[in-house]
Parts: structure tokens; C-alpha cells; sequence
């Protein structure tokens, strides 16, 4: 996903309508220390020797150093936003009262905003509920006294600011901008039952007098660089320089009143001198020293008090994102100091020998956290993570770990396997004393006992390795003949023999490799990432108050900040599940349906599917036949024939059963060729097309990819695959599922909703519209996204889906062609049901809060344009369904939960955790049988309805059990499902036609993403995610 810009943001203000802008440029006056001239002071030399660790660069090249586009002070990179705005109100739309604001005891982050209402124009008709007046100014807690600095601050590590606290900010020229609803009500209050829970959240105190300083860093050699052009200096080295300077100042550059982001910022608690050092550095004990000119300069004082008048409502403006990130920088500094920072979380720096998984992996017990803003305040949200990671070991050791039957002696035969192994791992060295990390290129060409390289005295003349090693660092290397390690970069050649290189700390292995590599370390791996609810909480309570952790080192305090290391209690709701609906298998009349009490899941016994289609014309295709694990098919057909019987679908037996073979797969022509050979043979016996074709499969397989591919969007059939393995075992819960999948493909309907779905009991038609983006995992960076829309095609059931996918640039997270897919949906059911539907609720999955004004106004914008240029005005619902947070709800006693000590299905928490100002709330809509329950995040971005907080929640709630392949609710409101399924279908279609070209090919049809040079290829491989006419308004993807 992308995020937003984390150091530039503008304003937008007038909170009665108007529009208002701020911007701000730092000229050096406010800020400048009493004691500080105006001129440079002297150079200021340190000398010795650092250590290294790794940083990152959040600066925005398009901003200048110290220039602000916000409102209400100047700061570096334009922090602040604007005032919010209003809106001219649309005929007949009465505004609701605001609710009575929260009163504060603690304070919080939210996504800043900026923007305001434009008049009734364009394809904008909603209107925004005026403010409220502010409440009273809250209590703030001073922290305790501020300690002095004692202790030393290892290496740094890589974060993003601009990720973890994203800008919701929006260029100021456009003049339609809107923000997030607020809250129609306080809160729900429909119930079966009240629970008390305990919430991950912690609440941050802090200083309201307290204030931040800000300074920006400037770091470079103090040589003119060669061929005049600027040197950048890699993270490892800016923190080694940064922390030479610091350790040898402490009494003017304390370590632990500063917090450094680990390139261009570092907050302080106190002013410290401005001007340039110089700073004389080795990076090892056989490298010369180089001198570094580091610049500090103030660009900002960030005071809390700011933070307290955004929650108490004291000021107009957006919630002040620089102080924000200032405090997160702070957060984070003692996590960084301790720890290892991978994947978005950090973890201890030692592993230990009971989550070894073998293999030369260890699993590592972290944690991850952020600020949140909630009713009560600033808060730390933190949670439990488990990562696999490289063992940090000599390499041959490690490779005798991982590779199984490694023999240093043999190993020629193990070659290409090591090297894969190893590329692009990091390693340290042992033959001379530096904590400088090196790439591994891949393997020496040569084995060590013949590699030479020139005499730096003689060039003429060469060096063998092994004499190198012997003379200068008195090493005898013992493995000759095997090859070393290239460390080569830059063009510098650099092979050091494999025995004197250790893996570096901190690699994470890839769970998907490690599920190839040993089941039982996969499982292994699972239970501690699954722990049980009361292990996840006693976990998370002991980590936030670990001396490792946030809170700990007395950094924070030194900022003004404290933690409150007591989970925040709130009382949640839980809202009853809805009557369903099914039929009797004999009859076929329609029966309610009670579901259970506890798990609120339904059985298929004795009961048949609301609607089941006749299934007269279908084929099997058994590619198991020459499998070991081969299909029975005289035993699984009359099986499933029989289930679907049972279930309302009538099915004949197949028209062909076609043997083939698993290799066939792998051959896209060849498979394509099958496939029609088997099409026509029954479309002769019926003179009719296929309904659907069955797929039998001994193994999982790539070719599964072609097959989805092919048959979707070149052939037009639907399939359905299975195991041979499961199929031969027949249980009845298996067919059944299979059953329900199938029927739910060729447009039955299985399960329906006895009441109509809650708010719409009008005349009105409603669609419900899904949509998601897949990204390629983070090693690729040529594979596009793909986007996928989907939208109900029946109204009042509401659980037929129609889909649409599309390619779009790589890891582009808004969906460029959003409103031509939504349109093309909305034709699709006028087609179906000859009316436009009227009401449209749009869900959309997979952003962040940096991410909501793009959603809002640029892909809602898109989609009322496209609605517009037909004269379509349907009032519309956007809402973001957000899984990827950490908030975790815990029972405070087992009566407040289900039995497996999990939140109950239904339970929803709208108060004290969600967002002071706005419409959200967080919903456990399953039954959590495995690990801990996590609640979907649900986000009102817009609304035309004038949904209440009962009415929106009990209308998702009842859309999760409608989803067609199971018999119990699901996590996530379905249309946010299926778009999810949809656009993991089109990565699967990418992968196929990759599989599929040349490497010229291949690359032209990739880059014709990110390039407009090759308009043909270009449609082409935009063609190649079409579906099939035939599939475009079934549920293919289930």
C-alpha cells in the first residue's frame, strides 16, 4: 500500500463553510537559541572510531528544507494542516445533532486533515454535519521529573515515520476536498448482552507545557567528492557519525535527552548547539579515517499544548501531525537502542533455544506498536509478533543447518543450491574488527586456493588469497577449496573466504519459504503466532512494560511523556445474530433458521440450499490418473451427486471424464488445447455449453494458476478444482462445501437473511460494491497491482456478486480506473433486475488512515464523475474495512467471552478506542476457535443514508452470514471479501501470463505498466485480465 507523504502537509480551514489556507516558511528567527549567534561557529573536531546500524531518509525531495505549507507555525517539511471545513447543505437533507465531544484525561495521534466543503457542485451533492462547541479543557498528567543522561546509544535501525503516522493531507487546489464524517450519535446502544473488555490500548500522558525541538541534519564528507558529484552516505554510516559526535559531547549532545530518526531529524527535550562539527571516523581497524561535516540547525519547537487543544477542540485546526512525529521518533528510540527492527516491529536482539525451528531458524517473540487517537486520548496501541529469522551463525555452519546433507568436502554438488541460499544475505567478518555489513553478490567463480588479485605496491604483479589473509591478518584459511563470498559493490572487488564471515542479525526468513522447507517448523511457527487470548495479553503487558520496550531507558520521560502500562478498560455490546433462512431438501419450501448460540454457526443437516441449480452439463477432468493418489471415481462421483441431491441441486452425471496427467498443467497450449477438446466433445453430446467443469488434482500445483487463467478469461468456463486425496476420503462436510461452492458459481443462492438487511425497507433497489488492490510481495518490483471491484447483482438478498479486476501500476494503491469499473457493475445489474439500483454502500479494503483522502477524494470523485456523465445520482455509503491494525479485544472474565476465552461473534466496541471525532468502529463479526480474536476495523469515510451507529452495525454484522462458502459468519463484511478473492485471482492470472512469455516478452509486457512507449503490448496485456463474457455476472472467484 502507499501512504502518505510523512513530512508535507497543507490546510484547508474554516470550520462554517469557508475555506481558509495557511502556509509557513522558516526564516530562523523564532527559533534561534539566546546563545546562539547567527554566524557558524568554529568546526568542532571529534576523532576515534563508531559503530554502525542502518537508518532511513523520510525527507520529501519536493520540499525544501525549511519550507512549511501548513497552518499556525513553520515547520520543516510543512507539517501542519489547515482548519476542516464545511459544506453547502443539499436540498431536503436535514443535519443531525452532534454528539456531546468526549472530556480527555489522556491525549492521542490521529490522521492529520486539512480541507474543507466546497458548494453544492460537481459530482459532490452529500453535505457535512456542522461542529459541536468543545468541551472542557481536559486534565493533563505531568510526568515525573526528568533524569539525567548516563548510558551510551548503540546503532540505529530503519524506520518510517511517513508510514507509521501518515499525512491524510490533500493538495489545497482542490477546492471539493472533503474530510471523514464525524459521528452521528454516541454510540450504539442495541445489545443482547453488555461485556466488559480489556483493549490493547495504553493512554500517553503528557506535559501539556512540555515542548519538542525539532533540528535537521545535514551529513557530508568533508572531501570534495569525485567527479563533483554528491556522495550519498548509506544509513549504517550516518548513525556511526552520529553517534561518534554525540558520545564524545555528551555534556552539549545528550544521548538520552534526543531521539535521532536515523537520518535527516533528531528531536531534542533541550536546545542544543546549532552550527557544523566535524567528526573524524574509522569504519575499521584496517580503513583510514574520513572526516564528515555534521550540520544542525532548528527548524521547529513542537508544544504539546498544541496536541491538547486538537482533542479538547480548543483550536480549529487538524490534529498537529509534527508533533506527532516527533513523539513517535521519541517512542521509538529505546526499542532501537535494544532491539531489532524488521518488518514494522521490533524484536530481542538474542534469540532463544526453545523456539529454535531447526534449520538454521529461530522464531523471535516481538512486538509492534503505533500512536492511535482515541475518545480518551493519545494512546499506544501494541501488540505481540512472531517472525522467523536466520540464526545469526558462521555461514558454514549455517549452511550445513539449512541445506540438508551439506558436505563442506563435496561441495561442487551443492554449488547453486548455496548460492541461492545465500544471495543478497548480509554478513559481518571475523578476520579484522569492524561492525560493517556486507551483501553477499553470490559465490567466487574460482575456489579460494586459486583466487589472485593485483599487488596494490606491484599491479603487475598477483596476490594469491591465502597468502593476503596469512600476511595481513596472520589468518590460515582451511577451507581452499571451496569458493568465497563476493562482496563486491560498487564495481570494488571484495572475496573474503566463507570461514571468516558470520550472518548478520536481524534476517527474517519468508514463513512462505519455511512452509516449503519442514511442516513441523511451519507449525511450530503458527502455534506461537496463535497464541490463546490470556498468553497474547499476559505477553502484551509484560512487553509494554519491558526495559527494552517504549517505555522503558527513561527516554520518553525526558520528553515530557509517560505511559500508562494498565490496559484501558471499556464496555463493549454484543448485537444478536440474524434468522436465516434455507429450504427443506424434499419440499424445497422455505424454513427459518436459529443459529447457535455461542458460535453462531449453522449445519446443512436436513436442510437444502435456499436455491439450487440444476447441474445437467458438466465434465471431469482427473489429472491425478497417473498419480499415485489417484482419483476413485467410481467412489466420488456417486458421492457427490448424492450430497448435492441432498442439498436442493439436481445433477446428472458428467457429460466426459477426461484422464490427463499433472505435467499438463505446466504446458499453458497444451492445456489450453484440453480444455477445448473437452468442451467440445460435450457441447456434441448435449448441443449445449458446459455449466462447469471439475478439476481433480493430486498435489497442489503452479498450474493451477494457468488453469484459473485460461478458463476464465480465454475459454469462458467455470471450473472447480479438488484434491484427489480429500476427494477419495468423501467425508460429508467436504462434499458439502464443494456443493456450496459450486451451486454459489453457477448462481445459486445458498443461505439468505430471513429479515430484510436493517435502515433500507424502502422501494429503492441497493447495491453493495467491494473493492481491494493486491500488491506483489515486497522482492518484486516490476509486477503490477491488481485492483478488483465487485457488486451484488440481487436486491433485497443482496449475495450475488458480479466482478471486475484490473492490472494497474506497480504498488499503486488507489484504483485508477475506479469509477469505469463500478460503472460497468452498475450496468451489469441493470441488465439483470431492468432498474438502476438507487442507494450504492461501497466498502473498500486495504488502506490506511494516510490513505483515506485519496479514497475519499479521488476515487469517490472518480466514481460520481463517471456516475454523472450519464445523469446517474445514486446516494452512496463509503466505508473502509480495515484488517491490518493492531487493537485486540480481551474478556475481562470468562463470562464477558466465548469459551475458547475469545470476544464473542457480535461484539462491538464504539467508545472510548475508537476515534474522538469520527464515525468508526471495531467489530468481531466471527467465532475465534484458533489464537486471538481480531475485530474488523470499520471507518465511515461518507454517507448519504444517514446511517445510525446501531443500524450500520447491525447491516454488517448480518451481511457476514451471507457469504457463500460456509456455514458460519465470517470476519469481514463479505463484498470486502470477495474483492479481496477477485484481486488475489487477478495475481494468479499475472503469474500465468509470465509463465507463459519470453524474458523479452515478459519484460515489455511488465513494463508497459510503468511506461506509455508501447501502447500495443500495452492493451494487450490489459486484455489478458478481461473476463470471459460468459463469467463477467457469475461468482467465478468463490
Amino acid at each position: 500500500m502507499e501512504r502518505g507523504g510523512a513530512y508535507r502537509g497543507r490546510g484547508t480551514g474554516g470550520r462554517t463553510g469557508g475555506r481558509g489556507r495557511g502556509r509557513g516558511r522558516y526564516d530562523g528567527g523564532d527559533h534561534q537559541p539566546p546563545y546562539q549567534s547567527r554566524s557558524q561557529p568554529p568546526h568542532q573536531t571529534v576523532s576515534g572510531q563508531g559503530q554502525g546500524g542502518v537508518h532511513w531518509n523520510p525527507t520529501n525531495p519536493q520540499v525544501g528544507p525549511y519550507q512549511s505549507t501548513g497552518q499556525g507555525g513553520a515547520t520543516r517539511g510543512g507539517y501542519t494542516g489547515g482548519g476542516r471545513g464545511g459544506s453547502g447543505e443539499r436540498g431536503g437533507w436535514v443535519p443531525r445533532p452532534q454528539p456531546e465531544r468526549p472530556s480527555y484525561s489522556h491525549m492521542t495521534e490521529s490522521a492529520g486533515r486539512g480541507g474543507g466543503g466546497g458548494p453544492d457542485s460537481g459530482p459532490w451533492r452529500g453535505s457535512w454535519r456542522p461542529a459541536a462547541s468543545p468541551p472542557q479543557r481536559p486534565q493533563v498528567h505531568e510526568p515525573a521529573s526528568l533524569p539525567s543522561p548516563t548510558q551510551l546509544v548503540p546503532d540505529f535501525a530503519v524506520m518510517n515515520i511517513g508510514e507509521l503516522l501518515p499525512s491524510t493531507s490533500s493538495p489545497p487546489e482542490n477546492r471539493n476536498r472533503h474530510d471523514p464524517i464525524e459521528r452521528p450519535d454516541k454510540g450504539g446502544g442495541a445489545a443482547v448482552a453488555s461485556v466488559r473488555l480489556h483493549v490493547n490500548h495504553f493512554p500517553v500522558n503528557f506535559n501539556p507545557d512540555s515542548v519538542i525541538r525539532h533540528y535537521d541534519v545535514d551529513v557530508k564528507p568533508l572531501e570534495s567528492p569525485r567527479h563533483g558529484r554528491p556522495v550519498k552516505l548509506s544509513k549504517t554510516l550516518l548513525s556511526m557519525i552520529r553517534k561518534k559526535l554525540f558520545t564524545d559531547n555528551p555534556s552539549q549532545l545528550p544521548l538520552l535527552m534526543t531521539a535521532y530518526d536515523g537520518e535527516k531529524n533528531i528531536f531534542s527535550a533541550i536546545q542544543l548547539p546549532e552550527g557544523e562539527f566535524t567528526v573524524e571516523l574509522s569504519e575499521g581497524e584496517d580503513t583510514r579515517s574520513r572526516e564528515f561535516i555534521f550540520s544542525i540547525k532548528l527548524v521547529n519547537e513542537l508544544k504539546f499544548c498544541k496536541l491538547r487543544d486538537y482533542f479538547t477542540r480548543n483550536a480549529s485546526s487538524s490534529i498537529p501531525r509534527d508533533i506527532l512525529q516527533g513523539m513517535d521518533v521519541v517512542m521509538k528510540e529505546n526499542p532501537v537502542m535494544r532491539m531489532i527492527l524488521a518488518g514494522g516491529s521490533f524484536h530481542p536482539a538474542e534469540s532463544h533455544p526453545e523456539d529454535d525451528l531447526g534449520w538454521g531458524i529461530t522464531a523471535s517473540r516481538g512486538i509492534k506498536y503505533s500512536l492511535k487517537p482515541t475518545f480518551q486520548g493519545l494512546a499506544l496501541c501494541l501488540d505481540y509478533s512472531v517472525l522467523a529469522f536466520r540464526k545469526q551463525l558462521p555461514v558454514i555452519e549455517f549452511l550445513m543447518e539449512h541445506i540438508p546433507g551439506f558436505d563442506v568436502n563435496s561441495f561442487g554438488r551443492f554449488k547453486r543450491n548455496v548460492e541461492q541460499v545465500l544471495r543478497n544475505l548480509k554478513v559481518t567478518v571475523t578476520h579484522r574488527r569492524t561492525k560493517q555489513k556486507y551483501a553477499i553478490a553470490g559465490l567466487t567463480r574460482h575456489n579460494t586456493c586459486d583466487i589472485t588479485f593485483p599487488d596494490a605496491n606491484a599491479p603487475q604483479e598477483c596476490v594469491k588469497i591465502v597468502d593476503y589473509f596469512r600476511e595481513k591478518y596472520n589468518k590460515s584459511i582451511t577451507y581452499l577449496n571451496i569458493p568465497c563470498l563476493d562482496l563486491s559493490k560498487n564495481n570494488q572487488l571484495n572475496y573474503v573466504p566463507m570461514e571468516f564471515c558470520v550472518l548478520a542479525k536481524g534476517q527474517v526468513y519468508p514463513k512462505e519459504n519455511l512452509s516449503h522447507l519442514d511442516r513441523d517448523a511451519t507449525f511450530l511457527l503458527k502455534e506461537m503466532s496463535l497464541p490463546k487470548p490470556w498468553v497474547r495479553k499476559r505477553k502484551i503487558c509484560d512487553m509494554v512494560r519491558s526495559e527494552d520496550g517504549p517505555c522503558g531507558g527513561n527516554i520518553i520521560q525526558n520528553f515530557g511523556i509517560e505511559i500508562d502500562t494498565r490496559m484501558t478498560s471499556v464496555i463493549g455490546r454484543v448485537i444478536g445474530p440474524p434468522v436465516l433462512k434455507l429450504a427443506a431438501p424434499t419440499t424445497g419450501k422455505l424454513m427459518k433458521v436459529p443459529v447457535d448460540k455461542d458460535k453462531c454457526q449453522w449445519n446443512l443437516v436436513g436442510k437444502a440450499v435456499v436455491e439450487g441449480r440444476a447441474i445437467e452439463r458438466w465434465a471431469v477432468i482427473d489429472f491425478s490418473s497417473a498419480d499415485r493418489f489417484r482419483l476413485d471415481y467410481d467412489s466420488f462421483i456417486p458421492k457427490l451427486r448424492k450430497r448435492c441431491m441432498s442439498l436442493g441441486m439436481r445433477m446428472e452425471e458428467p457429460l466426459v471424464y477426461q484422464k490427463s496427467k499433472m505435467q499438463i498443467l505446466s504446458d499453458g497450449n497444451t492445456l489450453h488445447q484440453l480444455l477445448e477438446e473437452v468442451i467440445s466433445r460435450a457441447y456434441k453430446l448435449c448441443r449445449g455449453n458446459l455449466q462447469f467443469l471439475l478439476c481433480v488434482m493430486s498435489r497442489k500445483d503452479d498450474g493451477y494458476n494457468c488453469l484459473k487463467w485460461i478458463s476464465e478469461t480465454k475459454i469462458g468456463v467455470v471450473t472447480q478444482c479438488c484434491l484427489s486425496t480429500l476427494a477419495n476420503k468423501g467425508q460429508d462436510q467436504y462434499l458439502a462445501n464443494l456443493a456450496l461452492k459450486i451451486n454459489a458459481k453457477l448462481g445459486g443462492s445458498n443461505v439468505e437473511l430471513n429479515d430484510r438487511l436493517p435502515h433500507f425497507h424502502g422501494e429503492g433497489h441497493v447495491m453493495f460494491v467491494g473493492a481491494d488492490v493486491n500488491h506483489p510481495g515486497s522482492h518484486n518490483r516490476t509486477s503490477p497491482s491488481i485492483a478488483a471491484v465487485v457488486a451484488t447483482i440481487n436486491w433485497p438478498e443482496a449475495n450475488r456478486y458480479a466482478a471486475r479486476v484490473r492490472p494497474q501500476y506497480h504498488r499503486k494503491e488507489q484504483i485508477l480506473q475506479f469509477g469505469e469499473m463500478c460503472l460497468e457493475l452498475v450496468e451489469c445489474y441493470t441488465r439483470l433486475n431492468n432498474v438502476k439500483p438507487e442507494k450504492i454502500v461501497l466498502f473498500r479494503d486495504g488502506v490506511s488512515e494516510g490513505q483515506f483522502d485519496m479514497v475519499l477524494n479521488k476515487e469517490l470523485m472518480d466514481l460520481k464523475s463517471a456516475f454523472q456523465k450519464i445523469n446517474y445520482f445514486p446516494t452512496i455509503t463509503l466505508i473502509v474495512a480495515q484488517k491490518r491494525h493492531q487493537t485486540r479485544l480481551f474478556p475481562e472474565s470468562q463470562k464477558d467471552g466465548c469459551p475458547t476465552g475469545n470476544i464473542s461473534p457480535g461484539t462491538v466496541v464504539d467508545t472510548k478506542i475508537v476515534h474522538p471525532f469520527e464515525f468508526d468502529f471495531y467489530l468481531c463479526s466471527h467465532y475465534g476457535s484458533l489464537g486471538t480474536s481480531k475485530p474488523t476495523h470499520y471507518h465511515v469515510l461518507w454517507d448519504e443514508h444517514g446511517f445510525s451507529s446501531d443500524q450500520l452495525q447491525k447491516l454488517i454484522y448480518d451481511m457476514c452470514f451471507t457469504f457463500a462458502r460456509c456455514t458460519k459468519p465470517v470476519s469481514l463484511v463479505p463484498p470486502v471479501y470477495y474483492a479481496d478473492l477477485v484481486a488475489y485471482r487477478g495475481q494468479l492470472y499475472h503469474q500465468a501470463m509470465m509463465e507463459r512469455q519470453s524474458p523479452i516478452s515478459t519484460s515489455s509486457s511488465s513494463s508497459s505498466l510503468a511506461s506509455s512507449s508501447s501502447l500495443p503490448s500495452a492493451a494487450s496485456f490489459h486484455d489478458g485480465f478481461k473476463l470471459h463474457e460468459d463469467l463477467e455476472n457469475m461468482m467465478f472467484f468463490v
